[in-house]
């Protein structure tokens, strides 16, 4: 998924966007989706494994381009893009490609701002075995067709240095690490992350060995052990050269952190996030304590303090075989809901889950949806990963966040449905342009729908589901909070981590890993949920107190869905022209 994407409301006063008004005519998303293959095409030789994923086809066996200047030919690339684009927007009459046009001008014009900030200030390191990992994870996915998973045996042989013309690709970043060690007021890498790379990187190294066994290919054991060799003596090139040259704290200058919440579409200060985030953190737990003494006379506890209710239903865990059972069930019940309730049509196909791999979990360690190719997909449907869940040495299970009945309405409204599975489905299967589904791609638009999702379904869960949805809700207001104060330096690590524990009630690892989160796996994107639900809080309620009567959340619902990944601010502009517009019009004429 491409994330270096548009910073909300940079478009918004100049666009218009008429989907509903339009809704028989369908010519100019394809107009506007050649223009954009032609830009994911000139973007994908230089990481080929990712835009394969996306669906840019010819580059199946091509590897990330690592040679001299990179970071010069990608920006040389991009701003051949933007003329292209500009050209092309000058004679163009249709506001709908016009639109997707200025989406794609602005998202070439963050790439080259992003880009050059990284080359003039940041060092080139970056978790190699985790790139690999998750190329191969991609190509030989169980739903990408054989012919296309045979590439894999090309690419395998051009990591290692086998085919001819190619240098084994560790050599190539070792090449462009050096070069770049001594240029001066270079920001080194954290010594946090490199660690946890070191840890990982045992986890995928073996995880390449299940991915290529799983995929039903033949001849690729002497390459893949060649490479798998070769990535065991990085990580100890890696742990000799670099980790001795890696700073200690994990604070950013705030001109890249800025940079970071411009990129994952957030467009306020980190100031402003902070005083967002505490006001809905202390609100947010006033309603907890209010709910859970009817948790724990429901339950029967005899203690109503939310810190304590929370800990009591956590001890309610499912594990083994009945885990994906229980969490297929309560995603069932969504869906009822969702239909009883007349919150969203329903797609035609049953949402999925299943729980990830060990190397999968070490690349990424959270509940997510995996998402498959949305350019030129012929079925391949989302899934939503749960991380690996596995048996201590002694056969017992361990205490998870992610196996307790209460804690998996919640996370399945906003992993699957009415979240992400749903916003992904509907953009697969209903002909959104591909500049609105990968070009205007960041975590405001992405994210914030699936916490409102987590929001409009809450009401109909029961009572400890409800209880555990606002435990999540209070997560992303101290995410708001906490992930700018650690990178201002206003709030340690280890003090962050006590307030996750104790009174977000977070575990040990959850907390672990939302340090890890804000302080080098992607520091600011935390920051984009509760951000791009307010965004969509305030306009639900501008929508519906402007239509009163007339207001239907299904028909509001398909329609925020129907537009892809608009910025807030150019959301906002459609679903006020195209939505309430038409409405109102049409109850003055009665």
């Amino acid at each position: 998924m491409l994330r270096k994407m548009l910073r909300a409301g940079a478009l918004a006063g100049s666009l218009m966007l008429a989907t509903s008004a339009f809704a028989e005519d369908t010519s100019w998303v394809d107009r506007s989706n050649k223009i954009a293959y032609s830009v994911l095409e000139s973007q994908a030789k230089f990481a080929p494994e990712f835009s394969s994923q996306t669906g840019v086809t010819g580059f199946d066996e091509e590897i990330f381009d690592l040679g001299e200047n990179l970071s010069q030919r990608q920006i040389a690339a991009a701003q051949k893009n933007i003329d292209m684009l500009e050209a092309l927007l000058a004679k163009e009459t249709d506001p709908r490609v016009a639109q997707d046009l200025q989406i794609m001008i602005q998202s070439q014009k963050d790439n080259i701002e992003a880009t050059q900030i990284n080359y003039d200030r940041v060092m080139p390191y970056g978790n190699l075995n985790g790139l690999i990992f998750a190329g191969f994870r991609g190509q030989l996915d169980k739903q990408v067709p054989m012919e296309r998973r045979k590439a894999a045996l090309v690419r395998l042989k051009k990591y290692t240095g086998e085919t001819r013309g190619y240098e084994p690709f560790v050599e190539l970043a070792k090449q462009r690490l050096t070069e770049r060690m001594d240029v001066k007021d270079l920001i080194k890498p954290y010594r946090g992350e490199v660690e946890k790379d070191l840890e990982d990187a045992p986890k995928m190294i073996a995880g390449l060995e299940h991915v290529f066994k799983e995929s039903g290919l033949k001849g690729y054991e002497k390459s893949l052990k060649k490479l798998q060799k070769q990535l065991t003596d990085y990580n100890e090139w890696v742990r000799v050269t670099i980790l001795p040259n890696t700073r200690e704290s994990s604070m950013l200058p705030r001109e890249l952190y800025e940079l970071q919440l411009k990129n994952y579409g957030v467009d306020a200060s980190p100031e402003q996030l902070m005083v967002l985030g505490q006001v809905a953190f202390m609100d947010i737990r006033n309603e907890m304590k209010a709910l859970a003494p009817l948790v724990a006379k429901e339950k029967g506890l005899k203690s109503s303090d939310y810190r304590d209710v929370i800990n009591e239903l956590k001890k309610d865990q499912v594990h083994g075989d009945a885990l994906m059972a229980r969490y297929q069930s309560v995603m069932q019940e969504l869906d009822r809901i969702i239909a009883r309730e007349k919150l969203a049509t329903l797609p035609n196909e049953p949402a999925r889950v299943r729980m990830a791999t060990d190397a999968e979990t070490a690349q990424q360690p959270a509940a997510h949806l995996d998402v498959p190719r949305l350019i030129g997909n012929t079925g391949e449907y989302p899934e939503f990963i749960v991380p690996k869940i596995g048996q201590n040495e002694d056969g017992s299970w361990p205490t998870s966040d992610y196996a307790f009945p209460a804690g998996m309405w919640t996370l399945s409204a906003h992993e699957a449905r009415p979240g992400h599975e749903m916003q992904f489905t509907t953009m697969l299967r209903g002909g959104v342009s591909t500049a609105r589904a990968l070009f205007a791609f960041n975590s405001a638009n992405v994210e914030g729908w699936a916490l409102y999702a987590e929001s409009i379904a809450k009401p109909y869960m029961p009572l400890d589901g409800q209880l555990m949805s606002l435990q999540a809700r209070l997560l992303r207001a101290a995410r708001v909070w906490l992930d700018p104060a650690i990178n201002l330096g206003l709030v340690t690590p280890a003090e962050a981590k006590r307030v996750l524990m104790e009174d977000v009630v977070e575990d040990d690892l959850n907390a672990q890993t939302e340090i890890d989160r804000y302080t080098f796996r992607s520091p600011a994107q935390a920051t984009a949920y509760y951000f791009g639900y307010t965004k969509l809080q305030a306009l639900r309620a501008e929508t519906e107190l402007s239509l009163r009567d007339k207001f239907s959340a299904q028909a509001y619902h398909d329609f925020i869905l129907a537009q892809g990944l608009l910025p807030p601010a150019v959301l906002h502009k459609s679903v006020m022209d195209d939505f309430v517009a038409p409405k109102l019009k049409a109850t003055a004429a009665n």
